[in-house]
């Protein structure tokens, strides 16, 4: 059994129950608790997802950091392309890039795929290894150099300090 998932798991698993419940009764805390701990015993049991994960001071600073990085990129991505939807004459270049990750964790290379796929404009196709294969709605650049920087690089030297 995998220690480290299983208690990120049943702590993820509580805060979630918590904050669908809006309330901090007894019952809501005992039961959430006793749920989240089921759950986690029996879905997690040999689970490693979390194994990547590094809990030290500077990975939980640059988590928040993070965040605030992907809400800029998705407001930044949805003007854009809402602008492209209300002005039907700006020039789109839709086409498949490929771009490389630095990123060794599974879970690192994920939350990096759902982040370009949660970013409107880009929708992460597949991943192979080091590679991601990604529809764009404007390619711009010309090799997989210009499109990792301009697509994976701002997530990713974040992504890198939480998880390797």
């Amino acid at each position: 059994m995998k220690i480290k998932s299983l208690i990120i798991s049943i702590i993820t698993l509580f805060v979630i129950w918590v904050l669908l419940n809006m309330k901090l009764s007894t019952e809501v805390l005992i039961s959430g608790a006793v749920v989240s701990v089921l759950v986690g015993l029996i879905f997690c049991y040999t689970c490693g997802i979390f194994d990547d994960l590094k809990l030290n001071p500077k990975a939980i600073g640059y988590w928040f950091l993070y965040i605030f990085v992907f809400i800029g990129e998705l407001v930044k991505s949805n003007f854009d392309v809402a602008r492209r939807v209300v002005s039907p004459k700006l020039p789109i270049n839709p086409g498949f890039v490929e771009v490389k990750t630095k990123l060794k964790s599974k879970l690192g290379r994920m939350i990096l795929t759902n982040s370009i796929t949660l970013t409107p404009g880009t929708l992460t196709v597949e991943l192979k290894d080091d590679t991601i294969f990604i529809h764009w709605i404007d390619v711009k650049g010309e090799n997989m150099e210009e499109h990792t920087n301009a697509i994976v690089s701002k997530f990713e030297k974040y992504l890198e300090v939480i998880y390797g």
